[in-house]
């Protein structure tokens, strides 16, 4: 009887195994193919394309010439400085980007028609913040050639410059999950878009991104120091070697550990809100 009943509890087991990575595989096909269905919107819809491309470049050309003669930078070039702040700048920007394309597709309709389908309830977020990704790479690659253009260089080794690009990724990858929750919390894009503006703005400008935090107001320079976009532009700025030589270490523990500092903001980022934004998605109700 005991031998009977443990050959069925492991063939139960076993079956449950199967089952849960059987619905594992479904979950990445689902959201590979909304990524899929994101990504080519680009050919499709002027706004995307213009958002993706023409964008990144505009943003590097005006700080470069705009500010680049008359922000001195001590024993280092101005337009090296800028870089990294403009890369972050925009991936901030990008993500959201994710809870623009969400309210869009609610007001369309288009979620709920998602959730007729048999598919993975978190594929629709899963595959939109990834297809986030994607634009995020590619305004990346064009902002990097202007600014080889203006006049930036990356003085470090390739697998640091690597490594630069992949942080500023994994950090937009973590904040669109913010954008996302939000994208699903207000009405309509006109919303998501002032939303978002609010949060993005104070949290790029009030940073390092365009000038040294030392130069801030002292209540400024505190948000500044302990801002996860002064670590991540920090940190871009050490992997691509733009940190001119003998320029004095950070007095704040962030940016004198920035790599680790944003780390850990796109763990807690995406501990946060990826639950709350899928616990939404699974909650909402039609709001057409």
């Amino acid at each position: 009887m005991t031998g009977k009943t443990t050959k069925a509890d492991a063939q139960a087991a076993s079956a449950g195994r199967l089952f849960r990575i059987r619905g594992l595989v479904y979950a990445v096909s689902d959201a590979a193919v909304i990524a899929w269905r994101n990504v080519i919107k680009i050919k499709r819809v002027p706004d995307v394309l213009v958002f993706v491309l023409i964008s990144p470049i505009m943003f590097v050309l005006l700080f470069a010439f705009v500010f680049g003669n008359s922000i001195n930078i001590p024993g280092g070039s101005y337009r090296e400085f800028l870089i990294a702040g403009i890369f972050a700048q925009t991936v901030v920007f990008g993500a959201t980007f994710t809870g623009a394309g969400l309210a869009e597709d609610i007001q369309k309709g288009i979620i709920n028609r998602f959730r007729a389908l048999p598919m993975s309830r978190s594929a629709l977020l899963v595959g939109r913040t990834v297809s986030d990704v994607v634009y995020n790479a590619l305004s990346l690659l064009i902002m990097a050639l202007t600014g080889l253009v203006v006049g930036w260089g990356i003085s470090s080794s390739v697998l640091d410059a690597a490594a630069g690009f992949a942080l500023l990724l994994v950090f937009a990858y973590a904040f669109s999950w913010v954008m996302a929750y939000v994208g699903l919390l207000v009405p309509s894009v006109e919303v998501i878009n002032n939303a978002s503006f609010m949060v993005t703005m104070p949290l790029t400008f009030v940073a390092n991104t365009f000038v040294p935090a030392e130069n801030l107001p002292p209540v400024l320079r505190t948000f500044a120091l302990w801002n996860p976009v002064s670590a991540v532009t920090q940190a871009t700025r050490e992997l691509f070697g733009n940190i001119p030589p003998g320029s004095a270490p950070p007095d704040a523990w962030p940016l004198q550990h920035p790599v680790l500092y944003t780390m850990l903001w796109a763990v807690l980022l995406i501990a946060v809100f990826a639950p709350l934004a899928v616990h939404r998605y699974r909650t909402s109700g039609r709001r057409s």
